[in-house]
C-alpha cells in the first residue's frame, strides 16, 4: 500500500530531476544529424478587454534596427520607460512584442539618448512571460518619478519570430509608427538577372505569415526603391522596363501584402518607413496599377555583377575624399576624410545612421546598418577633421554635410565608424573551416568543380601565409587572421575533403574571396599533398594595428661609430645585423640611430606570441626579452639593393609603467598584463616597459633605441630607409 501511494509522487520527482539534469546540457545544442526542434510559430496574443492597448518601437541614435530606446505609444502620445527595476525579463517582453525571438541585453541611463514626452512605465516587474509590456506590474501607466536621463534601451536578437505579423492596434493617423517585417528580399524574375550575382533587379517581396508576398505599386515611389536598394548593399536605384514585368504579372497572379509602404528615401531599413493600408484589390486579385513593386539597383564599382562567375577584381579601398580603416570585413571601418592633403577622423558627437549611410553610399555600399562610436574599430592618427556631423541622408559625400567647425577638443577615443550593408555575394558558401575547436579556426576547405561536379577539398599549404589567411577570415566574416598553419594533422576534417583542390595560392590581402587570388587553376602542384599538410587558419574578431610614424624617424636619424666592445649587450640580445658575428672585438660598427613612435591603431592589445614562461632574462639591460622581432628595417638604394639591416625586438619587461620623462603622451593607470612597447630614458640609458590597455589603443611610448646596421664605410646620399611591421 505505501508503494502504491508513492508512485505518483515519485514519478513527479523523477520528472523534475530529469528536467533539471537535461537543462545543464541545453547550451550544447543537438548532435549532427539529430532533427532540430521546430521553431515556435507566432500567434497573435489574446488580451483581456481591460488590458491597456499600447504600441512599442525602438528609437534613438547610434543603433541598429534591432536595438534602441524603448518607446511606448499610449493615449495618443509617444513616451519612454524608466530603467528603475528594469531587467532582462522586461527586455524579453519588449523584444517579443516587437517580433524578435529574444532579448540579448538592456541598457540603463539613456544610452540611446534622452526621449521626449511622458514616461509611461516605471518600476516594471516583469516575469518574462507577459504577452505585452502593459501586463507587467508597475507603478501604473504614467506614474513615474524618473527623468529622461533614466530612459531604458534594449538589444534584441537579429532573428525574427517565424510568421510574426504586425498588428496595428493604433489609429491609422499615427504617422510615426514603425512597421515590422519578418523578412524582405529582391527576387529575380527575368532569366538574365537570375544568373547574376548579386541580384540587382526583381520583385520586392515581404515574408508575412511564412509566405512571400508582393507589394502593390500604387503608392510606391523612387524614394522607397532607394531604401530597398540600400538595404541590399547598393548605393542607388535606376529605372527598369515595366512592360516586361506587366507581362509576367499577367501570367502568374501575384499575392499582395496587406500594407502599402511610404518611405522618404533616407531610411536605413524598410522597417523605418511608414505603413499604410494597401488599396483594395480588383475582383481578379490585382492592385489598381496592375503591377507588383519592382526595383532595379545600381551596384557599387567593386560589386559589378558578372554571369555565374562572381567577381574578377579585388576590393580596392582607395577613395579621393573618404576611406574606411580598421575594419575586419568589407564595408566596415573607422571613417577617415582627406582635408588639406592630410587624412583625419570624424568625432562621434551626434554621429547617427543618417550620416553613416551617406558614408556608405559614397563608398559604393548600401545603407548603414550600424553607426559606431567611441573608437570601436580602432583609433586613428592625425587631426580630427569633423565634429557634430549632421547629414540629411541625400548628400553625395559626408564632406558636404553640416558640421560644427568651432567644436574642438575631440580625441581619437571618440572616432566614428560604420558598418555598411553590402551585396550578398554567396562567398561564404564556397569556403569553410573544418576540424577546429571553435568556428574561428580549422583546416581551410574550398568548394571546387571537379569532373563536372562540386566537391569539397583542401588548400595546399606550400607558401601559405598571413595574406592568404586574411582573405579566408574576411570571406567567412570571422574578422582578422591571428595565426597561420601549414600543418593541420591535429584538426581532422572531413575525410572526403582531404584531396587538394587548390594550390599555388598567392593573395595581396585585399581580395574578397580566396578564388580571386592567384592560384594554379586546374593544374595542381602540391608536393606534400593535403590532409594533414593542408592549409589552416585561426581568426579573431579583433586585432592590433601597428603603425610606425615615419616623420619621427626622418627627424631624429643620425649616424654614429661605436667600438664592438661597447655593443656586447646589443650583440647578446641579437640586435646587431647578421654580419656582426664576424667582426673582431677591436673593430668599429657604424650605426644608424633614430627614435621611433609605433602606434597601435587597432582595437585589441598587441601581445607577443611567446608565453611569459619562455622569456629570457638578460643581465646587460636587466630585463626579460621575448626575443621576437616585430619591426624590420632595411636600408636600400634607389634601385632596391639592400646595404644595411636592422630590427626592433619585443621587450617584455617586469616594469609596469614608463618613466614620465620618456612618455610624450598619455600618462595612464596601467594594467599588470605585459605588452611589447619599449620606453628608453636616454638620460639614464635604462629601459622601462609599459603596458597598453584596451581603453587606450592609440597611445604610445616615445622610444629611442639602437638600430645596428651593417658596417658602412661611407653612407651614400641616395639611400632610403624602409621599414616593415609584422602584426603578431
Amino acid at each position: 500500500m505505501p508503494t502504491t501511494r508513492c508512485r505518483p509522487r515519485c514519478t513527479v520527482i523523477l520528472l523534475v530531476l530529469l528536467r533539471l539534469a537535461l537543462a545543464q546540457y541545453e547550451h550544447l545544442g543537438y548532435p549532427p544529424g539529430f532533427p532540430n526542434p521546430e521553431q515556435e510559430q507566432y500567434t497573435a496574443p489574446q488580451l483581456a478587454p481591460d488590458t491597456p492597448r499600447i504600441q512599442l518601437r525602438l528609437a534613438g541614435d547610434k543603433r541598429k534596427h534591432n536595438e534602441g530606446r524603448v518607446e511606448v505609444f499610449y493615449n495618443a502620445a509617444w513616451g519612454t520607460v524608466c530603467d528603475d527595476d528594469f531587467n532582462i525579463h522586461a527586455a524579453q517582453v519588449v523584444c517579443r512584442e516587437l517580433g524578435y525571438l529574444e532579448a540579448i541585453s538592456w541598457s540603463p541611463s539613456s544610452k540611446y539618448g534622452k526621449g521626449e514626452g511622458p514616461i509611461w512605465f516605471d518600476n516594471l516587474r516583469c516575469t518574462g512571460k507577459e504577452k505585452t509590456l502593459a501586463q507587467c506590474p508597475s507603478n501604473g501607466i504614467g506614474v513615474s518619478d524618473c527623468k529622461h536621463s533614466e530612459d531604458v534601451g534594449v538589444v534584441c536578437s537579429d532573428k525574427r519570430i517565424p510568421g510574426f505579423k504586425f498588428v496595428n492596434t493604433m489609429p491609422n493617423h499615427v504617422e510615426s509608427l514603425d512597421i515590422q517585417v519578418e523578412d524582405v528580399r529582391i527576387r529575380a524574375i527575368l532569366s538574365s538577372y537570375r544568373k547574376r550575382i548579386p541580384v540587382t533587379e526583381g520583385y520586392v517581396e515581404v515574408k508575412d505569415g511564412g509566405k512571400w508576398k508582393q507589394i502593390c505599386n500604387t503608392e510606391w515611389t523612387q524614394s522607397s526603391a532607394r531604401v530597398i536598394c540600400g538595404m541590399f548593399g547598393f548605393p542607388g536605384e535606376r529605372k527598369y522596363n515595366a512592360r516586361v514585368y506587366k507581362m509576367f504579372a499577367r501570367r502568374k497572379r501575384p499575392t499582395y501584402w496587406d500594407y502599402a509602404v511610404n518611405c522618404t528615401g533616407n531610411e536605413a531599413h524598410l522597417s523605418s518607413c511608414k505603413l499604410g493600408q494597401a488599396p483594395s484589390t480588383k475582383s481578379n486579385g490585382t492592385c489598381p496599377e496592375g503591377l507588383p513593386v519592382v526595383v532595379s539597383c545600381v551596384p557599387g564599382r567593386d560589386f559589378a555583377p558578372t554571369p555565374m562567375t562572381g567577381f574578377r577584381k579585388a576590393f580596392r579601398q582607395e577613395q579621393p575624399l573618404v576611406r574606411l580603416r580598421g575594419g575586419a570585413i568589407v564595408g566596415e571601418g573607422r571613417v577617415e576624410v582627406l582635408k588639406n592633403g592630410e587624412w583625419g577622423t570624424i568625432c562621434d558627437d551626434k554621429w547617427n545612421l543618417l550620416s553613416a549611410t551617406v558614408v556608405c553610399r559614397e563608398l559604393g555600399f548600401g545603407t548603414a546598418k550600424e553607426a559606431l562610436s567611441g573608437g570601436r574599430l580602432g583609433q586613428g592618427m592625425g587631426p580630427v577633421h569633423m565634429n557634430e556631423v549632421a547629414c540629411s541622408g541625400f548628400e553625395k559625400s559626408v564632406t558636404e554635410c553640416f558640421f560644427n567647425k568651432e567644436a574642438l577638443g575631440c580625441s581619437h577615443e571618440e572616432d566614428a565608424a560604420v558598418r555598411c550593408n553590402v551585396p550578398a555575394m554567396g562567398f561564404q558558401q564556397s569556403l569553410r573551416l573544418s576540424g577546429g575547436r571553435s568556428p574561428f579556426e580549422g583546416r581551410v576547405e574550398v568548394l571546387a568543380e571537379r569532373n563536372g561536379s562540386l566537391v569539397w577539398g583542401t588548400v595546399c599549404s606550400d607558401g601559405w601565409g598571413t595574406m592568404e589567411a586574411m582573405v579566408v577570415c574576411r570571406q567567412l566574416g570571422l574578422g582578422f587572421a591571428s595565426n597561420v598553419f601549414q600543418e593541420t594533422w591535429y584538426w581532422p576534417g572531413q575525410v572526403s575533403a582531404d584531396p587538394v583542390v587548390m594550390s599555388g595560392v598567392r593573395c595581396s590581402g585585399t581580395e574578397m574571396s580566396l578564388s580571386h587570388c592567384l592560384h594554379h587553376g586546374a593544374h595542381l602542384s602540391c608536393a606534400k599533398g593535403g590532409g594533414r599538410n593542408a592549409a589552416g587558419v585561426a581568426c579573431s574578431e579583433t586585432a592590433p594595428d601597428l603603425v610606425l610614424n615615419p616623420q619621427v624617424v626622418e627627424q631624429t636619424t643620425y649616424m654614429e661609430d661605436r667600438p664592438m666592445f661597447m655593443l656586447h649587450c646589443a650583440y647578446e640580445e641579437n640586435c646587431l645585423s647578421s654580419t656582426s658575428s664576424q667582426a673582431p672585438a677591436n673593430s668599429y660598427r657604424r650605426l644608424l640611430r633614430f627614435s621611433s613612435q609605433i602606434h597601435n591603431n587597432g582595437h585589441s592589445d598587441f601581445r607577443p606570441k611567446a608565453g611569459r614562461h619562455s622569456w629570457v632574462w638578460h643581465d646587460c639591460h636587466r630585463h626579460y626579452h621575448s626575443m621576437e622581432v616585430f619591426t624590420l628595417y632595411d636600408l636600400v638604394t634607389l634601385n632596391g639593393t639592400k646595404v644595411a639591416e636592422g630590427h626592433k625586438a619585443s621587450f617584455c619587461l617586469e616594469d609596469s609603467e614608463c618613466d614620465e620623462a620618456s612618455v610624450h603622451r598619455s600618462q595612464l593607470n596601467i594594467e599588470r598584463h605585459r605588452r611589447v612597447d619599449l620606453c628608453r630614458d636616454n638620460s639614464r640609458g635604462s629601459n622601462q616597459g609599459r603596458t597598453r590597455g584596451r581603453k587606450w589603443p592609440g597611445s604610445y611610448c616615445q622610444t629611442r633605441f639602437d638600430q645596428s646596421m651593417a658596417y658602412l664605410p661611407k653612407l651614400p646620399k641616395h639611400l632610403t630607409l624602409f621599414w616593415m611591421i609584422t602584426k603578431k
